[in-house]
């Protein structure tokens, strides 16, 4: 089977659906969802206690708490593009990403993209910016 074409995604119990969009994110975010065509809801989500040195600790303790939710998501540099299937389910991880950080004062950045209409994927926006190039929307610095 390709990307996309799963069949009937309602079969799938929830925890399948999860792991096949973990096992997705191997390829990076932009194959993460393709598989199920369902997910509408993408926001960018960064949380982060304040505070001066070292925040790798406190980050993957919110990062962490995203596993108990079903929702696919990939960490970058500069945050942690999730996608949901609802608003509801996409708030409900966010909160438990900021509640998850142990520290006298956080600071949580959320945008979302509700896709009420339609149900395009991260992949779908990032494929179409590297169609536009010609190549893949990344380089390395040397």
């Amino acid at each position: 089977m390709t990307a996309g074409s799963f069949g009937n995604e309602d079969a799938l119990e929830p925890e399948t659906r999860k792991h096949v969009r973990a096992t997705a994110l191997g390829e990076g975010i932009k194959t993460v969802a393709v598989e199920l065509g369902r997910m509408t809801v993408i926001a960018l989500l960064s949380v982060a206690p304040a505070t001066e040195g070292d925040m790798g600790e406190d980050v993957a303790d919110a990062v962490s708490a995203l596993e108990d939710f079903d929702v696919a998501y990939e960490t970058n540099p500069m945050g942690t593009v999730i996608e949901a299937e609802t608003v509801d389910e996409l708030f409900a991880a966010a909160k438990a990403a900021h509640e998850a950080v142990d520290a006298d004062r956080v600071s949580t950045f959320l945008k979302i993209d509700d896709k009420r209409t339609s149900s395009e994927s991260a992949g779908s926006k990032v494929d179409a910016v590297e169609e536009a190039l010609g190549h893949e929307a990344r380089s390395d610095r040397e």
